[in-house]
């Protein structure tokens, strides 16, 4: 159990990235019918826009402090956040150290604002093109965002640390009854699946609960009777594009603590999500979510060194693996619609 419980853990967190960049990626398809290879850039640049509060709270003036000298005697210069000017140390001290979590908010309009953009200022000319076409276009998007982000903040990771409060590790080995210290994991990977669980919720609830999501929901099954209703459908799914902007954003955002930013991130886990979403059925959300977890538990136990000495490079094929077995065997995918990908 000691060997088996942090992979299942590290599983968990890994499949909740997938998870939430595959539910957006479902919402888009499901409701424009569009296959967006820009998603990625989207967690992209949610990582940043941490990044991009971080260094903005961070930001000081340098004093001079007549109480304190070097060893020429002079006075030594001292930098002091604006923050901690504004609303003293104590106060500005803790907006600065919170200023991943506080970066949920602040990431809001600019993903509202960038997936809005995306939608209406290219996309919506490609609705009807063939998804060749659609992939070629969002994926040369996606590269156009990644180089202007590199522009901005260069090739390097940028590191983005968690709230103090958050930096330590829980003792799993001691609450399931086993000795202290032998299943240690990281707090704010627990944070992060734990966020991520109340966003798909979230999500679900939004889209079965709401007469909005039950407009979404019935134009996703059925567009044109939909709006034969006198229902504007192409305006909520425009929203829906710019809620999944933000469950991706969201994404990006709480993983920079775990994962340093750098401008190619969202390349990295587009290829695995769009996996993610072809294994759990196109179109299907449940199977989207179900999809990433199973798939980041698969290969977190693949990555264990028993596992990769017996089969070499297992850990790095095992999800695509997976993927041939299923659509081999059902080709539209776990949770996916009859017909769907079955041609």
């Amino acid at each position: 159990m000691d060997v088996i419980i942090p992979q299942i853990l590290n599983g968990l967190d890994k499949g909740s990235a997938y998870a939430l960049i595959a539910l957006g990626l479902t919402l888009i398809f499901g409701t424009l019918g569009v296959v967006n290879f820009a998603h990625g850039a989207l967690f992209m640049i949610g990582a940043f826009c941490s990044v991009a509060l971080s260094k903005l709270l961070s930001a000081s003036y340098v004093t001079e402090d007549p109480t304190q000298k070097d060893f020429l005697g002079n006075p030594l210069k001292v930098e002091t956040p604006y923050v901690e000017s504004w609303f003293g140390p104590e106060l500005g001290g803790a907006i600065i150290d919170w200023s991943v979590p506080l970066a949920i908010l602040f990431s809001i309009p600019i993903m509202i604002f960038v997936g809005l953009a995306m939608e209406r200022g290219l996309i919506k000319h490609f609705y009807k093109r063939p998804h060749a076409d659609q992939i070629l276009v969002t994926f040369g998007l996606a590269i156009i965002l990644q180089e202007l982000v590199r522009g901005v903040y260069g090739a390097n990771p940028i590191q983005t640390p968690a709230p103090q409060a958050f930096k330590g590790s829980i003792d799993f080995g001691a609450a399931f009854g086993f000795d202290p210290n032998v299943i240690i994991y990281p707090y704010w990977r627990m944070i992060y699946f734990c966020f991520s669980a109340v966003v798909i919720g979230g999500v679900f609830a939004f889209l079965r609960f709401t007469t909005f999501g039950m407009v979404v929901r019935a134009g996703m099954a059925d567009r044109a009777t939909v709006g034969l209703l006198g229902i504007n459908i192409d305006r909520r799914f425009t929203i829906m594009f710019a809620i999944a902007a933000v469950v991706a954003g969201w994404a990006g955002v709480m993983y920079a603590p775990i994962n340093a930013p750098n401008y190619h991130m969202g390349m990295d886990f587009l290829v695995l999500s769009f996996v993610v979403v072809v294994v759990g059925g196109m179109g299907s959300l449940p199977g989207a979510v179900a999809a990433g977890f199973l798939l980041g538990i698969l290969e977190s136990f693949a990555s264990m060194t028993a596992v990769k000495e017996l089969l070499d490079g297992i850990d790095q094929i095992i999800i695509y693996l997976v993927a041939i077995i299923i659509l081999l065997t059902r080709p539209r995918g776990l949770m996916g619609k009859k017909g769907v990908m079955e041609d």
